[in-house]
């Protein structure tokens, strides 16, 4: 198989320009690696890197658009303390990519930061929810009619561990080993899913295909184990960037993580044809959103 990574010589995030080598690979599906690209703490931040600052009934922390800090164990100064580090993560990231993605930047729209201390192989989830398990990445409340999911990851692990992912195959393939399996979609049945309020608007068939693709990967224990796929293990002081609607993957480990998404609308990428919207659009005949 083919690596699906591609490693950049980056260490300012100030730095990057575009590169149409780099730009066609993250359109591909494929993951941008910048080993020398960390986030660096405070020194009064490191106290934060420890899971008693998560709330227990939460997954993640996470930083709104407006600056609101939610999922943190603790008083107003902590409060302050882990909205301040993540905040600036989130510059960061946003930095990055408007550097090595201008054409995108009019169009993104900022999604919230997350900031993820708790350890991955102890988590206990259904099989659905179980990120171990290779997937794209679909929701099934928030449809979002082909707009793009790009997400920029760093590992601020203290204890030098990795965040270690499998990388699978291509969307493509992905999408024509699935999509006989997908049950038809129902306009009546989407239509009942918004009336009862578990999908926050109308599911298109496009979301409906992406939840099948999702669900068919992660249920399929012989498509985990033996499809084609790369180990990764992202080292402390690291960063990656993908679209994680497009390319396959799996999280194994880790701990101390954090996240910034960014959407964008399919059209606005440089190479509209290779989303999965377009993808899908041609291996169904249709236009589906």
């Amino acid at each position: 198989m083919e690596s699906q990574l591609v490693e950049l010589d980056l260490a300012d995030w100030s730095g990057a320009v575009p590169n149409e080598a780099w730009i066609a690979a993250l359109e591909a599906g494929k993951v941008l690696y910048f080993p020398r690209l960390g986030f660096e703490l405070l020194p009064e931040e490191r106290a934060l890197l420890s899971p008693v600052v998560l709330s227990p009934d939460v997954r993640n922390i996470s930083l709104d658009a407006n600056g609101r800090i939610k999922g943190v164990a603790g008083d107003e100064e902590r409060q302050r303390a882990v909205a301040a580090m993540v905040g600036r993560f989130r510059a960061q990231a946003q930095q990055l990519i408007y550097g090595l993605l201008p054409h995108y930047t009019p169009a993104l729209r900022l999604a919230p930061t997350s900031y993820r201390p708790a350890q991955v192989e102890t988590r206990v989830q259904s099989w659905r929810a179980d990120d171990r398990r290779l997937h794209i990445d679909a929701f099934p409340s928030r449809p979002n009619y082909g707009e793009r999911i790009l997400r920029v990851f760093t590992n601020a692990n203290p204890e030098g561990a990795p965040r270690v992912w499998r990388v699978g195959e291509p969307f493509e393939t992905v999408a024509r080993r699935f999509l006989p399996r997908t049950k038809p979609y129902s306009r009546w049945q989407a239509r009942m899913l918004r009336a009862l309020r578990v999908t926050k608007s109308l599911r298109s068939e496009y979301d409906h295909l992406m939840l099948q693709l999702h669900d068919g990967m992660k249920s399929d224990l012989d498509y985990q184990k033996n499809a084609d796929q790369q180990t990764v293990a992202f080292p402390a002081g690291s960063v990656w960037v993908c679209f994680s609607d497009q390319t396959s993957h799996a999280v194994m480990s880790g701990q101390y993580m954090l996240e910034q998404t960014l959407h964008l609308p399919a059209a606005r990428q440089y190479n509209p044809d290779s989303s999965p919207l377009a993808i899908l659009s041609r291996l169904t005949g249709r236009q589906l959103v």
